[in-house]
This record gives structure tokens, sequence and C-alpha cells, in this order.
């Protein structure tokens, strides 16, 4: 589900003129985003929210989710946000979480060492796996393809990136 006024889930995925081997509805409706759990036929739902803290459209699906993955680049500005958003509108409703961090340049790693580091010590869960940054996600979004279908050095690195990230959110669903 795009939630997201942006659009841009569902600009990604109307670029591809085959089918992505998903279902996407755009809605940010708060009333019908928080009846997601009561549609049937479906296993998982991903809804793709705006970040901003007091969206209506988040406050709709953070009440309803089972599991939150929170992207957020690692740079400071927007790592203070998202605390303030863990905060106050995702721990006092106990949904489990975890921060992913994306568009980690590659050649400064330690800056999303220092952000894993800082939410470790502010008790925000984040994944040990992190999305660097790379034109190849430019590319799959323009071509309205999934990354995974892209050929190239950097789009195997980036598949990578995303193949760890999926190891680690299974675990978590398997404990």
């Amino acid at each position: 589900v795009d939630a997201d006024p942006q659009g841009s889930a569902t600009w990604w995925v109307e670029r591809n003129s085959t089918s992505m081997g998903f279902d996407l509805a755009q809605e940010t409706e708060p009333t019908l985003l928080s009846s997601l759990h009561k549609i049937e036929g479906y296993e998982l739902a991903v809804v793709d929210t705006p970040p901003a803290l007091r969206s209506e459209a988040l406050e709709a699906v953070v009440a309803v989710a089972d599991y939150l993955i929170l992207p957020t680049p690692p740079a400071p500005m927007d790592l203070a946000v998202l605390i303030e958003t863990v905060r106050e509108a995702i721990a006092p409703v106990g949904v489990n979480h975890r921060v992913l961090l994306t568009r980690v340049d590659s050649r400064s790693f330690r800056e999303a060492l220092e952000a894993q580091k800082t939410l470790r010590e502010l008790g925000v869960p984040a994944f040990q796996a992190f999305i660097r940054a790379y034109k190849a996600h430019e590319r799959a979004a323009l071509e309205g393809i999934p990354i995974n279908q892209l050929r190239g050095e950097n789009a195997r690195e980036a598949k990578a990136d995303y193949c760890r990230v999926a190891d680690e959110l299974q675990r978590d669903w398997r404990s």
C-alpha cells in the first residue's frame, strides 16, 4: 500500500509494464489504513507511509502493524527525527520495530556504524545490515524493476544488502 502522498512506490511500480509479483494500492485515508488487518487473502501487507511524525497515515498504520521497518539515512538530522518518531509514536504502542539505515555511503561506513551505536545506546532496535547507496537503485527505479532484476556489479551488491536485511527480518519473525 502506498500511503505516502509523494506516491513514490506507485511511480516505481507503474514504470513496469509487466507484473511485479505483488498487488499495489494507493491509499492515504487513515480510516481505511487502520482497517488493513481486516483484509483477507494476504499474508503480508507492506505499507509505505510518509515519514512525518504527526502523520495521520503513519499513526493509523502503527496502530495495526505487527512489525515496522523504519528506514532512514544515517545523517544526524535524519536520525534525530527518527528517534523522536520512535519515542513518541511507535514505542508507546509497543509494536515490534527496527531501524534500517539506508543510503549509506560505502566510502564512509563510520557514519552508519556510529548511527547504529547511537541507536543501540538509546535502546532503539536496528538492523545490523544496512542499505548502501548505489546508482543501481536509481536505475532500477527508472526501469520500474526490483533491484534483483537489474544487472551489473553494483546491482549485485545492492541485492546482497537487501538479502542481508531479509535474513535478519526472517530471524526476527521466527523468534
